[in-house]
């Protein structure tokens, strides 16, 4: 261990390890397997590899992300190791010397994805490495239970028949008991260590706020103190509008999400930790792999999909140790926007039939044929073809994909762009003046909020639907319009490339996927349910929750969550009167609505929406419209 001790000093600048990560890396020194359960933030990466620099050859890492993968990579090229990543769109050619490179070159890290490893062409070269570990990130994606399951994952045990006797290691910072025994059955070691730190994060208040008015609670959380946070939305859409709802009120916040081109992405994560803007609005995806230590707030404006997305959100706050919350904002919309999203669109076996045996007709491809052919991909042109709906469509093509059949590009969400290039008022005086543009333009402006500001990646098949015109004349609107110099447009025609893994064989390709079908489905429900237990839940810590949704245990309330404040600060009578006293010296010099009463009255605002109601029912006050409160004569 003291060469560990000295490359954590030389390359990362730390004099001691956290906890858990140094018995990890002695048991993977004594050539034993490990399975590290450890929260987020907690430094899961060093603990493989720390132990693949101090021993001669390279680490296999196996990861599910593209962008996770190169993010370690370019941080291991920044303190002199050489890493490298395979990724998607290389060559035969490219892939044979990155290979060789990793034989023959000294370097110590190779990361690729679990379908990566079904290549051929890789497992005859991995034979060759003098591999000294195997490392499986995000080990979760094992287990058919784990949120992120992916089947070619259960394929990673093949590494122990290429490279007999390396230990392995898996890293997860979500999973629950059942998904732990499912990773160590799946992998087939013997004689693996689970070694599991707490997930107890104690500097970290996890809150549910009930909001009618997001916004404005949103508001109140920030607090104008432009502290660095996370706010989490469900859209790219939502991303732009709030960071430039928040820019107005004079926060310094950017957007991040899935449409940015990669140096737009780099330049604004950049200008994030280093506290240029203090607040970043994302989609989900944003985060993963990221260490910033200072995140004061994370908070979520939509419900998470399952409570590991939602923990491993949250724990992007604090990693510094100091004082941070964790927040979901949520009203009773929200329950049927979560359904609607993530279970009206889950895919059963017929589906799954259909868009395949359709994607097949659609490229030509013929019976027993296809297999390793790429074609150039609409999606919109193929949905409108078939008349299938787009979102259920989508679902089963991630799930084809998911289950190695087909491989879609990572271009996958490029879409037409629109860029208006004159100000609200001149784009309303030119409908005036040709209003056969009047439905289109009023589509794009609905769909798309922030489209007049922002240069904005648009569903032109969508566009056409709302407005009832079709694809042709809309490209002909779009064309004249840019040679009025109203706005900008780039015309993505084909906006993903498909690649067939396997042979067409529809029936043989597809049922064998009816048990993962009706699991994925399955656990997606279960998942769906857990999310909404923690919110309806108010009578048990939050950190309790979570911590007893992961197989742990805690004794103690952590008193600092929603649920323990509120216990701390009971509605006493001595409470109630004092807020009576308030609510009524206030209403009889002026009536006054919920909002005003909460920020006037020095309470915490459930108490005082409380005792309004209170006061409704006895009919000492009524209620008028727009929410005004007035004392009753």
């Amino acid at each position: 261990m003291q060469d560990a001790h000295h490359i954590l000093r030389k390359y990362w600048g730390h004099s001691s390890f956290r906890p858990l990560q140094e018995p990890i890396i002695e048991k993977l020194l004594e050539q034993k397997n490990v399975l590290a359960l450890m929260p987020t933030g907690g430094g899961k990466s060093l603990c493989f590899q720390i132990p693949a620099i101090i021993q001669e050859g390279i680490c296999i890492v196996v990861s599910p992300l593209v962008a996770l993968m190169e993010d370690q990579v370019n941080a291991l090229h920044q303190k002199g190791i050489k890493a490298m990543a395979l990724t998607g769109g290389m060559t035969y050619r490219d892939l044979d010397a990155a290979l060789d490179n990793c034989i023959y070159g000294s370097y110590k890290f190779l990361y690729l994805s679990p379908e990566r490893l079904q290549q051929d062409l890789v497992q005859e070269r991995i034979k060759l490495m003098n591999v000294n570990l195997i490392a499986v990130d995000e080990a979760h994606c094992i287990s058919q239970w784990g949120h992120d399951f992916r089947p070619a994952y259960r394929n990673i045990s093949q590494l122990k028949d290429l490279k007999p006797g390396v230990p392995f290691i898996g890293l997860t910072a979500t999973a629950t008991p059942t998904v732990v025994r499912d990773i160590v059955k799946e992998l087939e070691l013997e004689n693996i260590e689970v070694l599991k730190d707490s997930f107890y994060r104690a500097n970290i208040a996890y809150n549910v706020l009930k909001a009618e008015d997001k916004y404005y609670r949103l508001d109140q959380l920030l607090d104008n103190k432009n502290e660095p946070a996370i706010i989490y939305v469900r859209s790219r859409k939502a991303s732009l509008e709030i960071a430039d709802l928040l820019n107005k009120k004079g926060y310094k916040a950017d957007a991040f999400h899935g449409g940015l081109q990669p140096k737009e992405k780099t330049k604004r994560l950049s200008a994030w930790l280093e506290n240029k803007h203090q607040i970043m609005v994302a989609t989900t995806a944003f985060g993963m792999g990221i260490d910033k230590p200072d995140v004061r707030q994370v908070i979520h404006l939509n419900l998470p999909e399952s409570l590991e997305s939602y923990f491993q959100e949250a724990g992007r706050a604090g990693r510094d140790g100091e004082k941070a919350i964790a927040t979901i904002l949520t009203n009773k919309s929200d329950i049927p926007v979560l359904k609607n999203q993530f279970l009206a669109n889950l895919p059963q076996l017929e589906d799954v039939k259909l868009v395949y045996r359709k994607i097949n007709t659609y490229f030509r491809v013929a019976y027993g044929e296809g297999e390793q052919t790429e074609h150039n991909f609409s999606f919109s042109k193929f949905c409108a073809q078939y008349e299938l709906p787009f979102s259920k469509t989508y679902e089963v093509l991630q799930l084809l994909d998911r289950c190695s059949i087909i491989k879609l590009s990572k271009e996958f969400h490029k879409k037409t762009s629109i860029h208006f290039i004159v100000s609200g008022k001149q784009l309303q005086f030119y409908l005036d003046q040709n209003q056969k543009y009047e439905n289109f333009v009023r589509a794009l402006l609905r769909t798309y909020g922030g489209i007049l500001e922002n240069k904005t990646n648009i569903d032109l098949a969508s566009v056409c639907k709302k407005s009832n015109t079709d694809q042709k004349t809309a490209l002909k609107y779009l064309e004249e319009l840019e040679k009025a110099q109203i706005l900008e447009y780039v015309y993505a025609e084909q906006d993903a490339t498909v690649l067939f893994l396997v042979p067409r064989e529809d029936d043989s390709v597809v049922f064998p996927l009816a048990p993962y079908i009706k699991q994925h489905n399955k656990s997606k429900k279960e998942k769906i349910d857990s999310v909404l237990g923690y919110l309806e839940n108010e009578k048990v810590c939050r950190s309790k929750q979570l911590l007893a949704y992961f197989g742990e245990e805690k004794a103690e309330d952590c008193g600092i969550c929603s649920v323990c404040q509120k216990q701390m600060a009971p509605l006493t009578r001595e409470v109630k009167n004092a807020i009576y006293i308030e609510i009524i010296k206030i209403l009889k010099t002026t009536s006054a609505s919920s909002r005003e009463l909460t920020e006037s009255i020095k309470y915490p605002e459930d108490q005082v929406l409380e005792v309004l109601r209170l006061l409704l029912d006895k009919e000492l006050i009524s209620r008028g419209t727009g929410n005004i409160y007035k004392i009753n004569n």
